[in-house]
């Protein structure tokens, strides 16, 4: 490992360290990019040259402590051959700046992900800077991360220069890079905005339970209180629905439903159906895992939403596939057929 304090002061050794301490980069990261710059450069040297160049050959390089001369060695076996060319120090400059920009990029971003990882799974905020068909790339601070198509948001408008609020969802690598993915559509996204906005929900005083969404058009979250006097859905909703109200308009108007999550399973299912009210819990099956609950016609409508939209969500919340009829007739309700199949789907709450 070289000690940058014992380099010389040439020109050539200030400016590396000037980058190391500017960019705040381990300045021997930024040596190994300029040793690995100088081999590069003598290689395609020796190519232009007409000299042939075995794939498995070995070459290091010195830097002179003294007088900041920089040789190339070519290794045989345990012998070190200088096989420096005359005037090297000026094509290994010209040739080396590219090389050990790309390398001091690397290691620039490496660091930047050094520092965003301690925030997976918290919100961050972005300026939208490009669009393709398969991504959006996000400016967050002095980096960018990736919002993938899949991650996106169904009518939510993508744009530069747009600001928005994201999950940090995860870092992914793959072979010969890593980019920090960010989401719209997790329903982590959900939990963490209410964490900013409710102190109750950040402090651990109120716990979101469970979390069903539709993203971009309803939620529906359950919340228990562990501490007692708070209200866990009027804390979540705000003073004249201030809190809730913010998070809706961080997920650009997406409906959210907030309940109060309970054990008792007959009373979690008729809140999870909420708005609509003289539910009736009739037959639990448990072998089917399904819950039979009767709703008046009045109401009908409404415990199903539209496209079945309620109902599903009410289920995934809950465990259950909920099956809802009308109270008067015993017989379901009139419904499109396209909302009757949607009903028939069957929807697991996440675990």
């Amino acid at each position: 490992m070289i000690d940058i304090k014992k380099l010389p002061r040439t020109e050539f050794a200030s400016a590396v360290a000037q980058v190391a301490g500017q960019r705040r980069i381990d300045p021997n990261a930024v040596i190994e990019a300029v040793r690995n710059a100088l081999v590069a450069a003598y290689k395609k040297d020796a190519r232009e040259r007409g000299e042939e160049m075995g794939e498995d050959e070995e070459y290091d390089v010195s830097l002179d402590s003294d007088s900041g001369e920089a040789k190339i060695f070519k290794i045989d076996g345990e012998k070190r051959n200088d096989v420096t060319p005359p005037g090297f120090g000026r094509i290994a400059a010209q040739t080396a700046k590219q090389v050990i920009v790309q390398k001091i990029r690397e290691a620039e971003k490496e660091s930047i992900f050094q520092e965003y990882s301690s925030k997976v799974g918290t919100l961050l905020s972005g300026t939208i800077l490009r669009l393709d068909p398969f991504k959006a790339v996000v400016g967050i601070g002095k980096a960018e991360a990736i919002l993938p198509r899949e991650e996106q948001v169904r009518g939510e408008r993508y744009e530069p220069t747009k600001k928005m609020t994201f999950l940090f969802k995860e870092i992914a690598e793959s072979e010969d890079k890593k980019e920090m993915i960010l989401s719209r559509r997790d329903p982590h996204i959900v939990e963490e905005l209410f964490k900013r906005e409710v102190p109750e929900v950040a402090l651990g005083n109120v716990v979101i339970k469970k979390i069903a969404r539709r993203p971009g058009s309803r939620t529906k979250i359950a919340v228990e209180s562990v501490q007692s006097g708070i209200d866990p859905v009027g804390s979540c909703v705000g003073q004249n629905g201030v809190r809730v109200q913010a998070v809706m308009e961080d997920l650009e108007k997406e409906k959210i439903d907030i309940i109060p999550y309970s054990e008792n399973l007959n009373q979690f299912v008729l809140s999870a159906l909420s708005p609509a009210e003289g539910t009736k819990v009739k037959d639990v099956d448990e072998e089917e895992n399904t819950i039979l609950v009767t709703v008046p016609e009045d109401k009908l409508a409404l415990a199903i939403g539209a496209r079945g939209e309620n109902v599903k969500l009410a289920s995934e919340l809950v465990g259950y596939e909920i099956k809802v009829i009308g109270e008067e007739t015993g017989k379901k309700g009139e419904m499109e057929e396209e909302e009757k199949k949607d009903i028939e789907i069957e929807v697991k709450a996440k675990s």
